[in-house]
């Protein structure tokens, strides 16, 4: 039997049937005595595990494929992870952003409406999370916009969020968002909080039903999560029904909280402290709890965070788009409290956040404890899975799931090779991704990922984007065109005739 095989032998979107070995000048291990780099091994793989990773196995394989100059490590964890068409890209330049359509006005809050229709709403978790593979990302915790919603998300696209996920060969956490409020601006441009606490609570059950009926299906390649939309969007009773939901049936919480200064200043209004020592006087702040962003959170914050096992969700490229960051990376490390890792907007490209977070930790400690690639690293992957208290992701171990990322160290890797971490980091692009590799199965292989023709779905995402864009006079304060909301960088040239050489 010939063992040896081309690497377009191996069968994109399928599980090969039998023990299989992947090769590479690097991999990452996790051994006993920790993690460390084997220098020219294997991974091993028979069906949805791992069963042995070291220099190159002698036992009975049915072929093995040889990454040659090549990183094989855990693939990445994503607790914040973008499956929408990213409206946050139209506010980096655009301000500020309640005039540009990110607060309703109080004349289209009474009658807001599904800016896409049902099969929009399962196009882009289809698309997102064929770019998130395209990342090395191989578990994720979807995250999308509710502004250009009715209210929260609808269960019916969450049922169409699973169909995708299996197709793909994707692992996710899967649960609509919901809310029982939102902030609107009143006639005088004010900014405004109003409830709705009858359609938070039913949405919040209907959220419930759905996690309990997708939980563990697709092979165990979906599983619930509760996701109540911003902290400043709940009322106590919702948040009490959502821990004690989550409680009963052990499943992972997100919510955004200590993230931005309209919420800093819309929950001390409401309830005269921070999200955090709100959460904590209710006694919901627990290891349950993961919590983007943390980027205004107060010492006091980040202490009951602390003690009280909360992971923080770090999207450093994000928040770094909206002029903030993390304060910082080492000193929260150093506090014991837990980060994991999120893109949470497009591309979502987890190399290009380590390698961001990185230097906003570097340019906030100064002369302190700059971090390092591995740190980033190590909570992209094993802290992101523990967040979920999944020691079998997150990982390269015998008996770890085989959710793995290769990403190439010749061709696509521009710069000279000191180390594989730090080049990785360093160089922030995923586009050195080759494959993704998702409970055994090669769901993305050199930029093809299965069951999704990613040039017809590009043009499609455009077209949909430029629709939901056309909107956005409807949900603007003042309904100023959209030339207005979103001018060119530059004017437009109109005239006819040619621009003198």
């Amino acid at each position: 039997m010939r063992v040896d095989r081309n690497w377009s032998d191996l069968p994109l979107g399928r599980r090969p049937p039998s023990r299989w070995a992947l090769g590479a000048r690097f991999i990452v291990a996790d051994l006993p005595e920790g993690r460390r780099l084997i220098e020219n091994g294997e991974v091993v793989i028979e069906n949805d595990r791992v069963i042995w990773i070291g220099k190159r196995f002698e036992g009975e394989l049915a072929a093995r494929y040889d990454m040659g100059e090549a990183l094989i490590g855990p693939g990445f964890v994503d607790l914040d992870a973008l499956s929408d068409l990213d409206t946050t890209v139209l506010g980096m330049d655009n301000q500020p952003g309640w005039k540009k359509g990110r607060v309703w006005p109080s004349d289209y809050a009474g009658r807001a409406y599904e800016m896409y229709s049902p099969e929009e709403l399962a196009f882009q978790k289809h698309y997102a999370f064929a770019q998130l593979l395209l990342n090395g990302i191989t578990s994720a915790l979807p995250i999308a916009s509710l502004f250009y919603r009715a209210w929260g998300e609808t269960v019916a696209e969450f049922e169409a969020a699973a169909v995708a996920a299996e197709e793909l060969g994707l692992r996710v956490w899967l649960g609509p968002a919901y809310r029982s409020g939102g902030v609107i601006l009143d006639d005088a441009g004010a900014m405004q909080p109003v409830f709705d606490e009858e359609r938070g609570l039913a949405e919040l059950e209907a959220a419930a039903a759905f996690a309990g009926r997708v939980h563990g299906t697709a092979g165990g390649l979906i599983s619930g999560m509760f996701a109540p939309d911003r902290v400043e969007t709940g009322t106590e009773t919702l948040l009490r029904r959502t821990f004690s939901h989550a409680d009963e049936m052990d499943l992972p919480v997100r919510l955004h909280m200590a993230q931005g200064e309209m919420e800093l200043q819309t929950v001390r209004r409401l309830h005269g402290v921070t999200a955090p020592e709100w959460l904590d006087g209710l006694g919901l702040l627990s290891s349950r709890l993961i919590a983007p962003h943390a980027t205004v959170a107060t010492d006091d914050d980040l202490a009951r965070y602390a003690a009280s096992g909360v992971t923080v969700a770090h999207c450093p490229l994000v928040s770094a788009r909206h002029g903030s960051s993390l304060k910082s990376f080492s000193r929260l490390k150093a506090m014991g409290i837990r980060i994991g890792m999120g893109t949470d907007t497009a591309p979502p490209d987890m190399v290009l956040n380590m390698s961001v977070g990185l230097m906003a930790n570097r340019i906030a400690e100064g002369r302190g404890d700059p971090g390092s690639a591995a740190e980033f690293y190590d909570a992209a992957t094993i802290s992101g899975a523990d967040a979920l208290n999944r020691p079998d992701l997150g990982r390269l171990a015998v008996g770890s799931k085989a959710d793995i990322a290769v990403f190439d160290m010749a061709d696509r890797m521009i710069a000279p090779r000191i180390d594989p971490i730090q080049t990785l980091v360093y160089g922030a692009t995923g586009r050195v991704t080759r494959a993704t590799i998702v409970d055994g199965r090669l769901s993305m292989r050199d930029g093809q990922v299965a069951g999704i023709d990613l040039a017809a779905a590009r043009d499609r995402a455009q077209a949909q984007f430029d629709g939901l864009v056309g909107h956005y006079p409807e949900r603007t304060y003042g309904h100023p065109p959209v030339e207005t909301i979103f001018p060119p960088s530059y004017p437009l040239h109109l005239s006819q005739s040619e621009v003198a050489s």
